[in-house]
């Protein structure tokens, strides 16, 4: 009888033992089944994705048929409205000229001059035409198109002003000027009280009405100003020698859209189309 029950015994371990053993051989080869099935499928994601990708800025324009342009529209003659409210300026043909080259259509979005940046950091705009210096810490942060225009910083103050005759009498005067300009800048370091404005214009505004002595501009806002209002009574007292040159910004990473407004640049030069358009604003060439 014990004999009886310790064969019955043997043979359940044995069942148990080798059902145990079964369970697990299959338990485990499904783990690995499962395991390699999952690293194949994120495999095969990461292939298909990579194969795929994302489409790069440029091709993104095209695709979407435009290109976003942050300006300001009150820095003329770069940029502004006409008496018909219509945005145009150097800045802004130039820039449809060069949508135009890469197929597609120029759609401005107009952001004052202290939140363009902001505006490119955020992605509301794929590029900035706005008259923005070439400068070694914007480098830093972003990348430029090549030089499309050159100009020099201006000293403007009232006719009646004698007592500024050079930037360094900007000492104690106040100077009204965009915060995050190049030109700021210039006036900060000759000791003036910088008063914030939101562009050129409200810049000569506060001169004529007295508020402020002086701004620091662009000498090609203050020449477009006088073709347009020979009596405005306002004049330049110096000038910086140095040349400033200007050209398109972008955020960093985009190299293929860069090198194809590059492109459409050389070639509005090349064919006589950027003239065209200097002529109409300054009445020369000012690409140097």
């Amino acid at each position: 009888m014990k004999k009886l029950s310790l064969t019955v015994l043997t043979l359940v371990l044995t069942v148990l033992l080798a059902a145990a053993c079964g369970g697990g051989a299959n338990s485990g080869s499904g783990n690995t089944a499962n395991d390699s099935a999952g690293k194949g499928n994120v495999g095969a994601g990461a292939q298909t994705e990579t194969a795929s990708g994302e489409k790069n800025l440029l091709e993104t324009i095209k695709a979407n048929g435009k290109i976003r342009i942050g300006t300001e529209g009150t820095y003329a003659p770069f940029t502004f409205h006409d008496k018909d409210g219509k945005l145009t300026g150097f800045d802004v043909e130039l820039a449809q000229e060069v949508a135009k080259r890469l197929g597609v259509e120029a759609e401005f979005i107009e952001t004052p001059w202290d939140g363009i940046f902001a505006g490119l950091d955020a992605k509301r705009f794929d590029t900035v035409f706005n008259q923005v210096t070439i400068r070694e810490d914007r480098k830093e942060k972003y990348d430029f198109s090549d030089s499309y225009i050159v100009s020099r910083a201006a000293l403007i103050v009232r006719e009646d002003n004698n007592d500024i005759a050079k930037f360094a009498d900007l000492k104690g005067k106040k100077a009204g000027q965009s915060l995050t300009s190049n030109l700021t800048d210039i006036a900060r370091e000759n000791g003036a009280e910088i008063v914030g404005t939101e562009g050129f214009n409200q810049a000569i505004d506060l001169l004529l009405s007295k508020r402020i002595d002086a701004t620091v501009n662009d000498g090609l806002s203050f020449l477009d100003l006088k073709n347009q209002k020979p009596d405005v009574p306002l004049k330049v007292v110096d000038e910086l020698p140095e040349a400033a040159e200007s050209a398109a910004l972008f955020n960093k990473g985009n190299d293929e859209l860069v090198a194809a407004v590059n492109e459409a640049l050389a070639a509005i030069k090349e064919d006589g189309t950027y003239l065209e358009i200097s002529n109409k604003y300054f009445g020369a060439d000012v690409s140097k």
